[in-house]
């Protein structure tokens, strides 16, 4: 028997019907369309609506149409871990809530906080329970309901992020496909610039934490933008010369979609052209764990077999990592 590797055979993106575009931030906050699109690239986001729903009504459907591309069935999954950090409640996790409600009754599960790396780490731990022969099916979802967490009234911040959910299947396999390599970092220290005040065990919610409005995303853009362009990148080239790779042999970079201005400072670190990075920024901002799968997602069709890709993120945390895959199908 060969070595065994963890193949991505599918994947599939949901997104919220409700849109709100840079027009529409201009009438809750102090910015205009053209502020936002020259500084982020983002030019609309979803938004997640309705009454009760939290981040798994986003990840059913996600997983739901996954396994319907796959054409298999959601008993056959043995592991399933949902990265995010806008869970439907502090506990159960979400990924207990997914597991029932689409009917995956041989899985057990788990959620991952790593903030807009959390899809990243939560791959790289799918693909070492594969690789050990444990399981055979993992699906890594990666949601986000950033909405629920943001202070419209703070234009540093809300004009960023939006809602999604994104999937991938994980499979056993001794092709020399799958995930090959990743590398994988955090650093504490940069919690000063980008975390949500209230809401854990060292602050508990309190009258006093939701009037100061402490449940929402804190962010030093400029901090954290300086940390990311660094870090994203270097990791990105680190983990494609490790393999003996230049930017000419690799068919893809997808990087997670926070800035625009980010995406290529990272792709010119790898001598990456245009062409080559995948972008949908513009249409959903950054879904913090659901944007690599939502970019996986959306240039499905245009993956082939045997296509070097890198996967790249940097979030809150700080976390930052990249991941090297050579597509499966």
């Amino acid at each position: 028997m060969g070595k065994i590797n963890a193949a991505i055979t599918a994947v599939n993106g949901y997104v919220p019907e409700d849109v709100m575009t840079n027009f529409d931030l201009e009438k809750l906050v102090d910015t205009t369309d053209e502020w936002i699109r020259t500084r982020t690239g983002i030019e609309e986001r979803r938004i997640l609506r309705g009454e009760g729903k939290g981040a798994s009504a986003m990840a059913i459907p996600a997983v739901e149409g996954l396994l319907k591309k796959r054409g298999i069935k959601a008993s056959e999954i043995d592991l399933l871990i949902c990265s995010t950090v806008t869970p439907d409640y502090v506990f159960p996790a979400t990924s207990n809530i997914i597991c029932d409600k689409i009917g995956a009754v041989n899985a057990w599960g788990y959620d991952l906080a790593a903030a807009c790396s959390g899809f990243l780490f939560g791959l790289e731990t799918g693909r070492r329970f594969i690789e050990s022969g444990a399981y055979k099916k993992v699906v890594i979802v990666g949601v986000d309901k950033m909405s629920s967490i943001l202070d419209y009234e703070d234009r540093n911040t809300c004009i960023i992020f939006g809602d999604g959910a994104g999937a991938v299947l994980l499979e056993s396999t001794e092709e020399e496909v799958g995930v090959m390599d990743a590398i994988l970092k955090v650093d504490g220290s940069g919690f000063e610039y980008l975390h949500q005040k209230a809401g854990g065990s060292v602050l508990p919610a309190s009258h006093e934490t939701v009037e100061n409005k402490l449940h929402s995303v804190y962010q030093e853009g400029k901090s954290v933008f300086k940390f990311a362009v660094t870090g994203m990148a270097d990791v990105s080239y680190d983990v494609m010369t490790r393999n003996g790779m230049t930017g000419d042999d690799v068919q893809w970079l997808v990087p997670h979609q926070a800035n625009k201005r980010i995406i290529d400072a990272t792709a010119s670190r790898m001598n990456l052209a245009p062409e080559r990075v995948m972008i949908n920024i513009h249409k959903y901002g950054n879904t913090t764990a659901a944007t690599i799968p939502l970019c996986l997602s959306d240039y499905e069709s245009q993956l082939k077999k045997g296509d070097n890709i890198i996967l790249a993120a940097f979030g809150g945390g700080f976390t930052w990592g990249a991941i090297y895959v050579k597509w499966a199908y």
